[in-house]
This record gives structure tokens, sequence and C-alpha cells, in this order.
């Protein structure tokens, strides 16, 4: 199957919430915070910063590993079901997607993940286990599609599937790190859990819980946690 266009995701996702009659209208309190922007500005600058001083020997290695692309995008949903394009340095195969059928999925619903993926190159694993395959998206931090800290950005197909309680994970922007990701990140195999993790930080929000889960997360990408 072909990626989706970011358009065509679009008109997809519309066409999901007009057939299930879903309000996204309510406005989280963190969504036009001021200072969380500010905090976002800073920190994807700083990303930014890193991603480019890695950029090179990250290029140089993904091609001797694997020729293709260096970058990796893929079509995420946003904040009240906007859809945008997330971006990463490749960590898989150059055909990946077209692959993804034959992987087992080890998740429980609507998510997908395999602890020994084949589809990840010898470099891209060094990548996944350091987070610097996330990097890039310090640049969707940096247009405001995203957040330092936030719930897990879902793709298209998991939207799809999505039952009426989901869609609250919709109600703030997507981030970075977040509850999912500094309690287990990928060895949280449960879409359920997820979604309670993700709504948890909904409703413990502030400036200064998100300040605790910056700190937190530096600390679990240094010990190397929760990654493959």
């Amino acid at each position: 199957m072909e990626p989706l266009s970011l358009e065509q995701a679009k008109q997809k996702v519309f066409s999901i919430l007009s057939h299930n009659r879903v309000s996204l209208t309510q406005v989280h309190p963190s969504v036009n915070c001021k200072l969380k922007r500010l905090i976002d500005i800073a920190g994807a600058l700083v990303g930014l910063s890193i991603a480019a001083l890695v950029a090179i020997p990250v290029a140089i290695a993904t091609q001797l590993d694997d020729p293709g692309p260096i970058f990796y995008s893929q079509i995420r949903c946003g904040y009240g079901g906007k859809t945008f394009r997330i971006w990463k340095f490749r960590s898989m195969v150059t055909n990946a997607d077209k692959l993804k059928h034959l992987v087992h999925n080890e998740a429980k619903g609507g998510i997908f993940k395999n602890r020994n993926d084949p589809r990840v190159t010898r470099v891209g694993r060094f990548l996944r286990k350091t987070s610097l395959d996330e990097l890039p998206q310090f640049w969707n931090v940096l247009k405001g599609e995203m957040s330092l800290v936030g719930t897990r950005p879902p793709t298209v197909d998991e939207v799809m599937g999505y039952k009426r309680h989901h869609w609250e994970r919709l109600n703030v922007k997507p981030g970075i790190t977040g509850e999912w990701q500094v309690n287990g990140r990928s060895t949280v195999l449960d879409f359920e859990e997820i979604v309670s993790l993700d709504v948890a930080y909904q409703k413990k929000w502030s400036v200064i819980y998100d300040l605790k889960l910056i700190f937190k997360t530096i600390l679990v990408v240094l010990a190397k946690r929760g990654a493959f």
C-alpha cells in the first residue's frame, strides 16, 4: 500500500471525524499557554542545534549501512485531529512500509510494535537506542505542530480504528516526550495503557509538570531505557 499524501490524510481524518460525529472543540489550557510555547521554541532551537551537529555523521553511517534517504517522514495526527508530517532520522530499510505486513505485531490494540523488527538497520538500532532518531522532530516543535511534552502522535491508521474515548488524546498537541515515553517507552505494548497515560497527562498538566517530564526524559534517554 502506498503511503498517503498529506492532503489524502487530511481528508481521511476529516471523514472519520464527521462519520463518528466527534467534536474536539474543548481547548485544553496547555494549547494556548504562552510560557509552554516559549519553552517549546527554546527547546526546539537547542534540539535542532544538536541535530545539526550529528547530521553529517548520521548521514554517512546511514549511507554505508543502507543507502537511501537520511530522513524518514510519516503523516501523523496532532491537536484536534490536524494532520502533519513528522520527521525522523531514518532507522529502517528504505522499503520498510511495504514490508510491514510481514512483521509480527507484538502490541495489543491500535498500535504496531515489534521488539526485534527485522526492518531496523544496524545504524537504526543505535539511533533508536540513543533516541538520536527523534532529533528532527524538534523541527515539528518549532513549527508548532508538536510540543516538547505532550501525547504520543498517532498515525492515520491508528485514528481510523479509534473508539469515542480515544479521541481525548487529540485535545492537546502531541509531544516528543510525555507520560508514555518516561513510563516504559516502547516496552508499553498495550494501546489502552498508552491512551490512559496520555489522558492522565492532560489531567496533571502544568508548566512545572512539563519540566519534570523533560528532566525524567533526559534521565531515561541517558540510561537508554525502553527503546528498541
